[in-house]
């Protein structure tokens, strides 16, 4: 399934860090997938983190963006 703004929010923001929530009934491996948020490539910045719940559980993920490319991984 695409992206979907409507499902898209932002829960906190300071100091240029923002705190989003993003649900949808795909799988977490889809949402996660690299580019599935490219579309908001000029709103999210590298460190901001997603808490996502999918369709098969729920993860919480860090924002990485490179050449608008908006892409999720694991908390280090």
């Amino acid at each position: 399934m695409a992206f979907q703004n409507k499902n898209l929010s932002v829960i906190a923001y300071a100091n240029g860090f923002t705190l989003w929530h993003y649900k949808e009934s795909a799988t977490l491996a889809t949402i996660t997938a690299s580019g599935y948020f490219s579309s908001l490539k000029n709103l999210m910045n590298t460190g901001d983190m997603i808490l996502i719940n999918g369709s098969n559980g729920s993860a919480i993920k860090v924002v990485t963006v490179t050449d608008g490319v908006v892409t999720v991984g694991a908390l280090s």
